[in-house]
């Protein structure tokens, strides 16, 4: 019987572990165990993730679904399409006829943040990852070309070579209009123009719609940890509103409000309306960033698309179109670095897509002096050598009065230390007696505690700044240091800000507590070690500051060791 007993047991974990890894499969987007193996798809090529097309003005702000009839119908054999590249100086992008659709772009003159030789891909369409451009009409009987109409590649270059720009010009026609989508890059220039031509072929008057659409995936950087953390996330931006995160998880949320509640409009806490603005998919040091035509009425979307697959976009009404009338509407497209003086040209506010935290009121400050300084030294790690001494400066007197604080603690230090030998057993005689030696000696005992306060909020900014700042991205400073945004590979500044810290420790006056001593003593390590994962330059700043500090502190202590305390 306890045989039976047992083996029935060990049946029921089994099925336990093979259940649990199920759920697990699933739960990670992978098929599951007992589902049957898809059929492989026919070798066809490439094409994009097509998703919904998005619903006209009047319901796309509400998140719901196309309209009737807005899907492209299914074609009776596969699609012929193509792949066209075309490559300039700053980028390589990848444009599908099937729908007009950017599926990839790589950046040329930035690497991937791990491998020197492989540049950084922004687009694309790889496994589960999904980052794509598209646009289209909609807001008709029968379906206008959209991102899933094929379309005709007219011949041209494909490569800038020594022109100044070059244009790639797609066009299709189907339910009456003729739509010609014209991308124009520039030599120098992350901004892609991307213009549309509507044309009514038909014999009627027509009043289409353009949606401008960025899709991405809802999957978390696999680079991202809790010491430097990564996002992507949809942003927009309007003159009303000024700039939103909104984040996947979200889109998620609203999605589901709309499941349990259908017909009505999605509580978004984005803008839904505008006449100006754009919208974008940042990332950590990088933004993709449509900047739809200006003074031009638009309604703003987020949709999910399907699992873990999320959209952000505008539908923007183009009007009447008479029979044999064209219409056209321009628009940019930006990819590129979050560069803050380029990304301030493309339009107003992009530049917030430079992710500071919660203390941009500080850091934006920081940045514009760090970049005046740099535009005098020319190399970041002097720039934030340079920067340290100007704060130190204008800190200065505030340390200074801590510092002689600190000097007169350590001269006071034996009659502390015999105020507590006299009343170890009554604290409360013991406080009134050091209370009465403070007031004495003229000495605040929180006097060392405030410059290291009054600097924390600049020591977090800087973080931030150094976190967020594509420009000093694979930028050397000296020697060992070939990136200030990474930790540093041997250690080294770790280590001589331990022996910084070290020296500053026996600097101030020790505490009378054996066991609060030996915690003085163990936190240079302690910061060490946790400096070994920060970037480098936010390192060398710290270095910087403590050799200062030990320089004013010595002087100082000096200075009273040598006369009277005051």
């Amino acid at each position: 019987m306890d045989i039976n007993k047992r083996s029935i047991l060990w049946i029921v974990f089994a099925v336990s572990l093979v259940i649990l890894w199920n759920n697990w499969m699933i739960s990670t987007g992978k098929p599951s165990m007992f589902s049957p193996a898809p059929a492989k798809p026919a070798a066809t090529a490439a094409a994009p993730a097509t998703g919904s097309v998005p619903a006209p003005a009047a319901t796309a702000a509400t998140g719901a679904a196309a309209t009737p009839g807005a899907e492209a119908p299914a074609a009776p054999a596969p699609i012929k399409t193509e792949v066209v590249t075309i490559t300039t100086d700053v980028m390589r992008i990848d444009i599908n006829t099937l729908g007009g659709t950017i599926q990839r772009l790589e950046l040329l003159k930035h690497n991937d943040g791990t491998e020197q030789k492989k540049n950084q891909v922004l687009f694309r369409q790889e496994g589960k990852h999904v980052y794509l451009g598209e646009t289209g009409l909609v807001g008709a009987a029968s379906p206008l070309p959209n991102h899933q109409t094929p379309f005709v590649a007219k011949p041209g270059a494909r490569m800038l070579n020594d022109a100044n720009q070059l244009q790639l010009v797609l066009e299709a026609e189907q339910g009456g209009v003729k739509l010609v989508k014209t991308f124009t890059f520039k030599k120098g220039d992350y901004v892609v123009d991307v213009q549309h031509d509507v044309t009514n072929v038909s014999a009627a008057p027509l009043s289409p719609q353009l949606y401008l659409q960025l899709k991405h995936d809802g999957w978390e950087p696999e680079d991202s940890s809790w010491l430097n953390p990564k996002f992507i996330a949809p942003t927009i931006y309007t003159p009303e509103t000024k700039y939103t995160k909104y984040e996947f998880k979200q889109i998620e949320k609203d999605a589901q409000w709309m499941a349990e509640n259908p017909g009505k409009p999605t509580p978004a806490e984005h803008a839904k309306k505008s006449s100006d603005g754009w919208f974008a998919i940042t990332q950590h040091f990088f933004v993709s960033a449509f900047v739809p035509q200006e003074k031009l009425s638009r309604d703003i979307f987020t949709k999910r698309e399907g699992d873990n697959l999320y959209s952000v976009g505008v539908v923007q009404p183009l009007g009447t179109v008479a029979p044999g009338a064209t219409v056209t509407n321009k628009a940019k497209l930006y990819v590129g670095p979050q560069d803050t003086e380029t990304l301030e040209k493309v339009a107003e506010g992009l530049d917030l897509v430079k992710d500071y935290g919660m203390l941009a009121v500080v850091a934006r400050p920081m940045w514009w002096a760090m970049d005046q300084i740099h535009s005098v030294v020319g190399n970041w790690g002097w720039t934030i050598i340079a920067f340290t001494v100007l704060i130190k400066l204008l800190f200065f007197p505030l340390s200074a009065a801590s510092f002689r604080s600190m000097a007169k603690m350590k001269l006071v230090t034996p009659k502390m230390t015999a105020i507590r030998e006299r009343y170890k057993g009554d604290p409360q005689k013991m406080n009134q007696a050091m209370m009465e030696l403070y007031k004495t000696e003229k000495i605040n005992p929180l006097g060392g505690c405030l410059p290291i306060l009054v600097q924390m909020p600049v020591f977090i900014a800087l973080y931030w700044v150094l976190n967020a700042s594509v420009e000093m991205r694979g930028a050397p400073w000296a020697l060992w240091i070939h990136d200030l945004t990474k930790p540093d590979p041997y250690f080294v500044l770790p280590v001589l800000y331990a022996i910084s810290m070290y020296i500053t420790t026996r600097l101030n006056p020790q505490p009378a507590d054996p066991m609060q001593a030996k915690m003085m003593m163990f936190m240079p390590i302690a910061f060490s070690v946790m400096f070994f994962f920060f970037p480098s330059g936010l390192v060398l700043y710290w270095v910087v500051n403590n050799l200062l500090s030990i320089a004013q502190q010595w002087v100082i202590t000096k200075k009273f060791e040598t006369g009277p305390a005051k």
